[in-house]
């Protein structure tokens, strides 16, 4: 018989990131954005604290905006962030869909 060695796992894991339910969300906006021409690229970032994604309207510039998933802040604020292209918070929520309702509301087109 093997010997089972457990992972070792030390309490806090050593990155955020993106559970697959939260990207699919974020990755379907992205896409909607991109077939209606607003975005034209992206950038993920799984750090320590957070894990950012970042959306561009041209690769060579700032991010247009940025969704923030920052768990210490689950049970003050909010782990979710909105943050425009200068860098101010948009929109700050306990649920993704209300953080990204702001981004959804540009897609929507008055039909006559």
């Amino acid at each position: 018989m093997g010997i089972v060695t457990p992972f070792p796992h030390a309490g806090k894991p050593s990155q955020v990131g993106f559970e697959r339910l939260e990207l699919n969300r974020i990755l379907d906006l992205y896409g909607r954005m991109v077939a209606a021409g607003h975005w034209k690229d992206y950038a993920l970032e799984l750090g320590k604290d957070a894990a950012v994604f970042a959306a561009f309207r041209r690769a060579a510039e700032r991010p247009e905006f940025r969704i923030e998933k920052r768990p210490a802040l689950r049970g003050k604020q909010g782990m979710w962030a909105l943050i425009g292209e200068q860098g101010v918070v948009l929109k700050r929520g306990h649920e993704l869909g209300p953080v990204l309702a702001p981004v959804e509301r540009r897609l929507m087109k008055l039909v006559e």
